[in-house]
């Protein structure tokens, strides 16, 4: 074991989810034991139980820590295009899932139908919808509702997809980024004033031998 080091409570809550993300990155959430927590961050397992009481603690802890950072990296810029602003949240979440491919997996199949799990996950997604209506031309309240409902069931096409994808890559990362950009596009199309994307099918160029341009 490491020599331990004296930290403030608040700092080592920070080393202990540190030592656990990377953790639950490199290995199924069912390999993950909480004695190697504590091994690797260099500290006894009751210290570590007084942060966190269990195994599940301290995962949705690393997970609900995840999902605040994807948000703090998910900027939807007024000023650049829907394909654009769509293309850089896509990119900053599949960053995250493929270098956290069991963390994901373990929060959208291991603990599938967990009430804190699914808490975290869906205040994400609100609040990805939330700024998404925010950078909308929106014309009045029936728009509003119409779009929200169609981000709605379009973020969760997205975390569907991609879950799959990550158990079997059956496309490329730009294939799979294309699709649920070109599904977006496809959804917001008939409900807005003018056209979102104008140029998605025109100047884009196309990737691999499917269908739909290509971004990357």
């Amino acid at each position: 074991m490491p020599p331990r080091r004296r930290l403030t409570p608040a700092d080592r809550r920070a080393q202990l989810l540190a030592v656990g993300a990377r953790l639950f990155a490199a290995v199924p959430y069912d390999d993950v034991m909480m004695e190697e927590v504590a091994r690797q961050a260099g500290v006894s397992r009751a210290l570590l139980y007084r942060h966190f009481a269990s195994k599940h603690a301290l995962f949705a802890a690393v997970y609900g820590q995840a999902a605040d950072r994807l948000l703090e990296a998910t900027t939807f810029d007024p000023g650049a295009t829907l394909v654009e602003q769509l293309a850089q949240g896509l990119d900053a979440h599949l960053d995250y899932f493929i270098a956290n491919r069991h963390a994901v997996l373990a929060a959208n199949r291991v603990l599938a139908g967990d009430p804190v799990i699914q808490t975290i996950m869906t205040d994400e997604l609100d609040a990805l919808r939330s700024r998404l209506l925010g950078v909308l031309p929106l014309a009045d309240g029936r728009t509003h509702d119409a779009v929200s409902a169609a981000l709605k069931a379009w973020l969760v096409f997205v975390q569907v997809l991609c879950v799959d994808w990550l158990t079997r890559e059956t496309c490329t990362r730009t294939e799979l980024r294309d699709t649920c950009i070109g599904a977006a596009v496809g959804a917001l199309r008939p409900l807005l004033p003018a056209d979102p994307a104008p140029d998605w099918d025109q100047t884009l160029p196309r990737t691999g031998t499917g269908p739909g341009p290509g971004l990357g």
